[in-house]
């Protein structure tokens, strides 16, 4: 495991907060023997906060647990484009950030982290539905309203509630591996495969049968990585022209077909170096990327290391 100690997470509940936004990291980083994390809610101060959707919290923690926390989630809460957060709010957040620690706003939260001016400059996303109000408020951040989430390093953006579970698991991803994000992902019944590139919501120009056909090409595809998948073997699955499926797999997934097989032999690869004693030559082979050196490859185009680095860091029992 590449963590030897919990790490520590503080959820953000401002006035407004959104329950399912709330909800998020503290479910899916909840404290557990297979999940080295330690949680705490906390709000401006503790006791109770006026939330939205009908519900209220009371939290045990004030802004002493920014202070504390490795990572910190803003979740979304209502009217975000009126008011910035109180000015002790900003003033922890930024000083949290200072210390080390990744701050990860889902949904609206996105405007709380904006109001400290570490997005300014940054890529960012948010809910679609503000994204306009987000990049006319803060007009030095980058808004991509067209992605599920932006991952900017130590500041971490994401769009609507379910997005949240994405940027989660893309946050598991990099601190315990691929096996143990699926292994989350198939605990919450959530899609362990979905990259920040993918489109937030599927336009309406797309049929809806033909994107249910797309995803079930997608998941027939993922059972035989080790075999050979062109755009033509592709398209015949999913009976559209292999024109067609290029255009509108990108706007299902936000990668073209051949881009989202690498990624998913490459991650298949991940699992294979964590969970196993094989060879890179053999575990290439497995993935249907032919031998070590294609492996390598893109293994480094695509993640920025090595495999034999990366299964150093990862591998289970190490």
């Amino acid at each position: 495991m590449p963590i030897s100690h919990p790490h520590r997470v503080a959820v953000l509940v401002l006035e407004g907060a959104k329950p399912l936004d709330v909800g998020i990291p503290a479910q899916v980083f909840t404290t557990r023997a297979s999940m080295p994390y330690e949680v705490r809610v906390c709000g401006a101060a503790p006791g109770p906060v006026a939330g939205g959707d009908g519900l209220s919290y009371h939290v045990a923690h004030g802004l002493d647990a920014l202070a504390w926390a490795d990572i910190v989630f803003v979740p979304g809460y209502r009217f975000p484009d009126r008011e910035d957060p109180p000015p002790a709010v900003v003033e922890a957040l930024i000083a949290a950030h200072e210390r080390g620690a990744r701050l990860a706003a889902i949904s609206t939260g996105a405007f709380a982290l904006a109001a400290t001016g570490l997005l300014d400059g940054k890529r960012a996303t948010t809910h679609w539905h503000y994204a306009r109000a987000l990049a006319a408020k803060r007009p030095l951040v980058q808004v991509d309203e067209n992605v599920l989430f932006v991952d900017e390093g130590s500041v971490l953006t994401s769009a609507g509630a379910a997005s949240g579970i994405d940027l989660c698991l893309h946050i598991l991803r990099g601190d315990l591996g691929v096996a143990a994000s699926n292994h989350a992902a198939r605990r919450l019944v959530a899609a362990p495969y979905r990259s920040g590139g993918q489109a937030q919501y599927v336009p309406r120009s797309v049929p809806e049968a033909l994107g249910e056909r797309f995803a079930a090409t997608r998941e027939w595809a993922l059972h035989r990585l080790g075999e050979p998948l062109t755009l033509e073997i592709l398209a015949r699955h999913a009976a559209v022209s292999a024109r067609t499926l290029s255009r509108r797999f990108v706007e299902d997934t936000g990668y073209t077909p051949m881009q989202w097989v690498m990624r998913a032999r490459i991650d298949m690869a991940r699992e294979l170096l964590e969970r196993s004693g094989r060879g890179v030559e053999q575990i290439a082979a497995d993935v249907g990327l032919g031998t070590g050196a294609n492996l390598r490859l893109h293994f480094q185009h695509i993640l920025g290391t090595t495999p034999s680095e990366y299964r150093r860091t990862f591998a289970q029992g190490e």
